[in-house]
């Protein structure tokens, strides 16, 4: 089964996406993500204000299957979090570009992005 990798997104090894909005960024965890975990039951994220740098874990997803942690696409300073995913966890699996998004940051390093995954190069490496 093909899955979804929206051409507007950037992505990481780990497979998580990162959609640019200005000076900020939401982040979530692909189609190909959800799907290799199973239903997702709780996912755990980090406070507000919160800063991480890329690749450093920032939270949980927890599946019927495994819990994985999940990694910064760049430099970045958590600005919101999807309140939702305490009581619908099940919104990463149903729509992990979307309402299953993780967290909105404020991007600290630019260039960073350069160093993502374009859709046709994550498409190669989920297939």
């Amino acid at each position: 089964m093909a899955h979804r990798v929206p051409a507007d997104l950037y992505y990481t090894e780990e497979h998580e996406w990162l959609r640019v909005e200005g000076g900020e960024g939401v982040v979530g965890i692909t189609d190909y993500a959800q799907d290799q975990l199973g239903d997702v039951v709780f996912v755990e994220l980090p406070e507000v204000g919160a800063e991480f740098g890329r690749n450093e874990a920032f939270g949980v997803v927890e599946s019927v299957k495994t819990v994985s942690d999940v990694y910064m696409p760049v430099s970045g300073r958590v600005i919101a979090v999807n309140e939702e995913l305490a009581d619908h966890p099940e919104r990463v699996n149903e729509d992990p570009y979307g309402a299953g998004w993780l967290v909105r940051i404020e991007i600290l390093n630019p260039e960073e992005i350069e160093e993502l995954l374009d859709a046709s190069a994550y498409r190669e490496r989920t297939s």
